[in-house]
């Protein structure tokens, strides 16, 4: 069984989580310039067996796409003809940022860490996977 990976995409930086191999843990991965993501995919899809890609999807309260979805939609584009073998799957990522920023403050960071955007989007992803994972189990 392959991991579970999941994309938190943004148009600077991207935040990256990762199932254990028994799929039972959403740890964060890394945090990547948006532009450098593609080798650093194919750098992990060689080192490791991922069986199915999250995506955070930008969706507004109305469930409508929000603007940010132009920019989710290229990098999708270009990841299926990068990577047509991956299974990916789009997931609802709303308020992941806003839960990751509460998670540092619970955390007990103090203020001049929680500004660090790049853990952030970090454990946006890992909440995403989470929140992923959690939605398969209930089926």
């Amino acid at each position: 069984m392959g991991r579970i990976l999941a994309i938190d995409y943004g148009r600077k930086r991207t935040g990256l989580a990762v199932t254990d191999p028994l799929r039972i843990i959403a740890n964060g991965l890394d945090t990547v310039p948006s532009n450098s993501l593609f080798d650093f995919l194919k750098n992990y899809f060689e080192r490791e067996i991922v069986d199915i890609i999250v995506v955070g999807y930008p969706v507004q309260m109305n469930n409508q796409p929000s603007e940010s979805v132009i920019y989710v939609n290229d990098f999708l584009k270009n990841f299926k003809n990068k990577f047509p073998d991956k299974d990916v799957q789009l997931y609802d990522e709303r308020f992941t940022s806003k839960m990751a920023f509460q998670t540092m403050i619970d955390g007990g960071l103090k203020k001049e860490q929680r500004k660090n955007k790049e853990m952030i989007d970090k454990i946006s992803a890992t909440i995403l996977l989470q929140s992923f994972m959690e939605s398969i189990n209930r089926k």
